[in-house]
């Protein structure tokens, strides 16, 4: 990889810090939320008094019934990311001279995967508190998974790359974290970060806040009115991203990083447990939020979303135009920089 700012120490040092840490952060995650009453000060004090025994004890056992949620839903949406008709979209040019091509069909696969999900519920087929009372499973599934997941895209970044935009850092480590290959696919058409980033991580946040929502009405028979300002702005934004999924597939997150344990690891696993958790801690703790109050949080928070679309708006069109473009019917002022980006030393 190219030069960093930091020491070879402290860029290791950061890196096995999130390889180890960051998988026991979600399960103590869920624990605190679900089973801790939301109260970091008694997971805290459950640690203090049982140490790591304590923690290998609450690590929930990946089920079959976990395995199969996970194994559905990532076929479900593999396939609808293969099948399901979209315009061909083209990324930015990589260093190496390639142009990704990609089937701009997220909207719709996002529409299929709420109606499906809410429809099999609704007629009674499948019933979506199973994953609520799976999730601590799910979970676990994940972690290990994911993690087996990134090691065969180290693997295959070696043996069988995809594309020119690949290389090693020559350092094992930093290679499984980093990844190997910039735009690594299984086939000509099924686009691994496509799949993780977009079709099975931001997906899973709108299905897991619908899954929420519902838990809380078989629960309680309603839905508090904070689940549902939550919910609501939570399904917001997650249908902007993929309403704008084309624009995201020429930002960093694809263009720059590659496929490793940073963003498919933290897509498959970061994203559905930590993003989703304020609806995770409301299922048992609904707040009455009233009705002037719920609509000024739903509002802000819609403010929020349209502010960060915007600005993800405007540096598209200012990348489109070459700075000519205007933005507020005035020129774009700019910060010119020199950078490089580097997959192998």
């Amino acid at each position: 990889m190219g030069a960093t700012v930091h020491s070879p120490l402290v860029t290791y040092a950061s890196v096995i810090s999130l390889l180890t840490l960051c998988p026991p952060f979600v399960i103590l995650l869920w624990y605190t939320m679900t089973l801790a009453d939301g109260s970091v000060s008694e997971t805290f004090h459950y640690l203090r008094q049982n140490g790591l025994q304590g923690l290998l004890h609450i690590w929930p056992t990946p089920t079959p019934t976990a395995c199969k949620i996970i194994a559905v839903y990532a076929a479900f949406e593999a396939a609808l990311q293969l099948l399901l008709p979209g315009k061909t979209v083209y990324g930015p040019i990589s260093p190496t001279g390639h142009r990704p091509v990609y089937k701009a069909n997220g909207l719709q696969a996002y529409f299929v995967t709420l109606i499906t999900y809410f429809a099999l519920w609704w007629f009674g087929i499948f019933n979506p508190t199973i994953v609520y009372h799976h999730l601590g499973e799910i979970y676990s599934a994940l972690i290990f998974g994911s993690f087996l997941f990134c090691v065969f895209l180290y693997i295959k970044g070696h043996l069988a790359p995809s594309s020119t935009d690949s290389g090693s850092s020559g350092n094992l480590i930093i290679d499984f974290y980093w990844g190997m290959e910039l735009y690594p696919r299984i086939g000509k058409h099924f686009d691994i970060k496509v799949f993780t980033n977009c079709r099975f991580g931001m997906m899973s946040w709108a299905v897991l806040a619908l899954t929420y929502c519902i838990k809380q009405y078989e629960e309680n028979g309603k839905v508090a009115d904070s689940m549902l300002v939550n919910t609501a702005l939570m399904l917001v934004y997650v249908t902007k991203f993929f309403w704008w999924e084309a624009g995201y597939w020429s930002t960093m997150d694809i263009a720059h990083d590659r496929a490793g344990f940073y963003i498919c690891w933290g897509c498959l696993v970061w994203v559905p447990s930590v993003y989703t958790s304020p609806g995770m801690y409301l299922v048992n703790h609904p707040v009455n939020l009233g009705i002037k109050l719920a609509l000024s949080i739903l509002v802000a928070g819609i403010l929020c979303i349209y502010i960060n679309y915007d600005c993800d708006r405007q540096r598209q069109e200012f990348r489109r135009t070459n700075g000519k473009g205007t933005v507020w019917g005035k020129a774009p002022s700019k910060v010119g920089i020199i950078s490089s980006l580097s997959l192998c030393p």
